[in-house]
């Protein structure tokens, strides 16, 4: 469909006449909690809005056995996955004379912090100017909602995609990815995958990689008369994240960077996410456990990455005085993610930045994320070029998450065009 300019004005204007749908299916999307472990609600919702698309779903389900030593595979933070299954849309042509096509989202959100902290509740979406609100809504169901509409779009225009497209909602993105895993590993292919992450309609060129760890420390309970007869466990974990963070210095050091993040100041950020222990308030506390997060640079060998942290511990109880006499174990469970690097030469990239100037008039600008996503299943694991295009968002993983609804309908727009273009039209019957 390149280049014949009036199908495409009909097309976005497609786009823009779906508008109210949009965002009415976005903030119902948006009332369903679907933390960790309670997506379900949500994926019923998104099979019917599949279904409603005219789409085949099927269910995938996350078999940790038969996934466990695949690439790209993290120990699960909950071990339980019944019904947690992925939800994916299938369209097929009757005839295929485009290039296939993947739309991938996740459906899960990160906890919401304390709830009065919002202006109004986290799952009661609600716009205020160019913004809805609601935990989930930038990170990620309105990338998800966009993908949705855009197919739709074309369907308004009386178009259908000349090359297969599957659309996957998938849970725990946010802790192992394992979802999208289960979706590679149960056979769904494409010639590329967009993933709609909230991005600021930027281009991804580069992840890091991230792993979570747990941290067990053991000192010795004493009576707080006496300090110095025992060890101080919650204080030696504090002082392990203090060795720890020497790393964090050094790997953010220019001459430590990889060059995809040469134009960023502090890429690599060390994370302790939570923290428990001691058992009470006038004795020394003998136990505490620690949540970890590392990032680190495309290319870096996860093995040698355990093996630094273990080198952390014992620096640590060598040198740190708040490490005199403590114990440490470590373990691993959530994100065991590895970087990965996108080539922007690809035509999938260049189409994207192209229709993404068509649309905003403006250039695209490249993004080497100092998160991870899932994209990396598709371009480590399954050789398909992957990236994430998605709208802008604000406070994502903070109190009042919103998404803006213009970037939404320009998000929208693009996908749409790319669908014509990568996958090329058939007339709807």
């Amino acid at each position: 469909m390149t280049g014949n300019t009036d199908i495409r004005e009909k097309l976005r204007a497609a786009v823009h006449a779906r508008r109210d749908k949009l965002l009415a299916d976005l903030a119902e999307l948006v009332t369903f909690p679907s933390l960790l472990g309670n997506e379900t609600g949500a994926q019923d919702w998104m099979a019917q809005k599949y279904q409603s698309m005219g789409l085949n779903v099927e269910k995938v389900a996350i078999d940790v056995e038969k996934l466990r030593d695949k690439p790209g595979f993290s120990p699960p933070v909950i071990e339980n996955y019944d019904g947690r299954e992925n939800i994916v849309g299938l369209y097929r042509p009757q005839n295929q004379t485009g290039k296939s096509l993947i739309l991938n989202g996740h459906i899960d959100v990160v906890p919401t912090g304390p709830a009065d902290l919002w202006q109004q509740p986290p799952f009661s979406p609600h716009i205020i100017g160019d913004w809805l609100y609601g935990r989930g809504a930038g990170d990620m169901k309105a990338g998800i909602i966009a993908s949705c509409h855009a197919f739709e779009a074309l369907c308004d225009t009386g178009l259908l995609p000349a090359a297969p497209i599957t659309f996957q909602s998938v849970v725990e993105e946010e802790c192992t990815g394992n979802g999208a895993l289960a979706c590679l590993h149960a056979g769904y292919r494409a010639d590329c995958a967009i993933i709609t992450e909230p991005f600021n309609q930027t281009l991804m060129t580069a992840q890091l990689g991230v792993m979570w760890f747990q941290l067990d420390v053991s000192g010795s309970p004493a009576h707080v008369l006496d300090t110095s007869a025992g060890s101080n466990a919650i204080e030696a974990a504090y002082g392990f994240f203090e060795t720890l963070k020497e790393v964090e210095d050094l790997w953010n050091h220019p001459a430590h960077r990889h060059e995809a993040y040469g134009a960023h100041i502090h890429p690599v950020n060390f994370n302790l996410g939570k923290i428990s222990g001691g058992e009470w308030a006038s004795t020394v506390p003998p136990v505490c456990q620690a949540d970890i997060r590392i990032g680190f640079y495309p290319g870096m060998d996860m093995a040698e990455i355990r093996a630094m942290i273990d080198a952390v511990a014992q620096s640590a109880f060598e040198n740190h005085p708040a490490c005199k006499g403590a114990k440490f174990a470590i373990s691993y469970r959530g994100f065991q993610a590895e970087g990965c690097v996108m080539d922007e030469t690809h035509p999938m990239m260049q189409t994207i930045g192209r229709l993404h100037h068509e649309v905003t008039g403006e250039a695209i600008k490249n993004y080497a994320s100092t998160a991870t996503t899932d994209a990396r299943f598709f371009q480590i694991y399954g050789n398909i070029p992957a990236t994430c295009y998605g709208p802008r968002a604000e406070r994502i993983h903070g109190i009042d998450e919103r998404v803006s609804i213009s970037s939404v309908m320009q998000v929208t727009e693009v996908l749409a065009l790319f669908m014509a273009d990568w996958c090329g039209t058939t007339p709807r019957s």
